[in-house]
């Protein structure tokens, strides 16, 4: 047992500030009274003495934490710490089941957006705003900012990023003190938030939905204050602000920072990923508009192109606000845009998915073996960004690929085999392991996963993590092999 302590110890740390950051909707609350504020009292008090109680029995350990310990700290991270997050939430409406309510926050933190919950616009302001800050801490990773703090304490932080963050991000490091490099994305993520927030305060939202949004904006996760999410406020101005930061969230935080540091806006030009982002979000947007305005049904064109546009981007970054009922929309339509947010999204970058960079690089290994299969004698290495791809990453991604879609079957056929119909089941399986949100039928835009039994409520709890880990960081840590001396 004593070989855990360092985990242990961490994931103390980690609990007591996240029991601190409940400080902020509880400050809500209790200027706003808003009937809340008990819940958060009991939830805080609980969430900091385990927290205090876990670091204290361990915090004598002298052993760092090595990379088998970054991925345990991790994984037991984002299992865990639902646990905690729904406690605000769970303790406010008693009459939701804990299956129900781990599924919320395990959907808050995970920035997937999926919900269980209806009548969001009769809650309490700080419970909407618990939820989306959910996003907002979890969009870039709550052990990210805790490598910014745990060196001041004493911890090592490298195993952690590494086993957290996505793409190149691994392989390569913004500053030469990894403490530094989560800092200077933290300060990149905040300002972003800041200037989102503003723009939608100016585009016609109140102040309080304005910096809700926000949150759930910049952390791609789609929670809303209102059932009909974006929908409600039928504003173009906000859907437009929505569309741009949404991309921005998209994007990696990698570049973004490295334009605030030059000052310039060649990181954005030589950023592999963006150019293939953005082609895919106005290739699909032009062909579903003419796709959709081919039917009789569907208004004019300049409507069709705005409805289409904001639920491309929307799904395509995983952020999954929605401003139509796009279950209307013909199943080749509607199967489009799910399908997008299983890639486009950047690596670095709040969203879900296989990331943009792993898909061209998958793309081009199998355009390589076409290749090789008309010319054997041929040569040719797939690159990324000019440089030919390492085999053991090339290996790596493969196998990603191999394990996402393994992931999406057998879901899908736990769900299926449940009593929940393919189409549902499918859709479900894939908003969820994309960290997207709504799916298709009985989980659609205009419903919610409440119907969903608790064990199919459970499956898709895992996906969330298991989406938001990158599927390997957490069967890394669930094969008997990594548990033996």
């Amino acid at each position: 047992m004593r070989s855990y302590y360092p985990v242990i110890s961490a994931f103390g740390l980690i609990l007591m500030i996240f029991g601190l950051l409940m400080g902020f909707p509880l400050t809500v609350s209790f200027f706003m009274h808003d009937g809340a504020t008990t819940a958060y009292d009991e939830a805080l008090v609980v969430t900091f003495v385990v927290g205090l109680l876990l670091w204290a029995l361990t915090r004598r350990s002298d052993r760092k934490l090595r990379t088998r310990d970054g991925f345990l700290l991790v994984s037991a991270t984002w299992l865990i710490t639902p646990v905690f997050a729904m406690l605000p939430i769970w303790l406010y409406l008693p009459n939701l089941s804990i299956t129900d309510a781990y599924f919320e926050a395990a959907s808050g933190l995970t920035t997937t957006g999926a919900t269980v919950l209806s009548g969001l616009d009769q809650l309490p302001i700080s419970i909407n705003l618990w939820r989306c800050f959910l996003h907002w801490v979890g969009g870039m990773g709550v052990i990210v900012l805790v490598v910014a703090i745990l060196p001041i304490l004493g911890i090592g932080g490298r195993q952690i990023f590494k086993a957290e963050t996505p793409g190149p991000i691994k392989e390569t490091t913004l500053t030469p003190r990894i403490t530094e490099t989560a800092k200077g994305l933290w300060l990149t993520y905040l300002l972003l938030t800041l200037a989102c927030g503003l723009a939608l305060w100016l585009a016609g939202m109140d102040g309080w939905n304005a910096v809700i949004h926000a949150f759930s904006i910049m952390g791609l996760g789609g929670f809303s204050t209102y059932d009909n999410s974006l929908a409600a406020f039928n504003s173009l101005p906000i859907e437009a602000v929505t569309i741009f930061f949404a991309c921005a969230a998209g994007l990696n935080y990698a570049t973004h920072y490295m334009v605030i540091v030059q000052r310039s806006w060649k990181p954005y030009r030589y950023d592999p990923e963006a150019k293939y982002f953005f082609l895919v979000l106005a290739a699909s947007t032009v062909m579903l508009t003419l796709f959709l305005y081919a039917q009789p049904e569907h208004g004019d064109l300049p409507g069709t192109f705005r409805v289409v546009l904001f639920q491309v981007v929307s799904m395509a970054t995983s952020l999954g606000l929605t401003t139509v009922d796009y279950a209307t929309w013909p199943v080749f339509a509607q199967l489009w845009i799910l399908f997008l947010s299983s890639f486009a999204a950047c690596s670095g970058s709040t969203g879900g998915g296989i990331k943009m960079s792993r898909a061209m690089i998958l793309y081009k290994q199998v355009f390589a073996e076409v290749l090789l299969a008309q010319h054997p004698a041929a040569l040719r290495r797939v690159k990324y960004s000019k440089t030919p791809v390492a085999d053991n990453i090339l290996h790596a991604v493969l196998a990603f690929g191999f394990m996402y879609m393994a992931s999406v079957i057998v879901l899908t056929l736990l769900l299926g085999g449940s009593g929940l119909d393919l189409v549902s089941a499918f859709s479900a399986v894939i908003a969820c392991l994309n960290n997207a949100g709504p799916g298709m039928m009985v989980v659609g835009p205009a419903q919610n996963y409440a119907p969903l039994s608790d064990f199919q409520t459970w499956v898709c709890s895992f996906a969330m993590i298991l989406g938001r880990l990158e599927i390997f960081t957490l069967l890394v840590v669930l094969t008997p092999v990594f548990w033996r001396k």
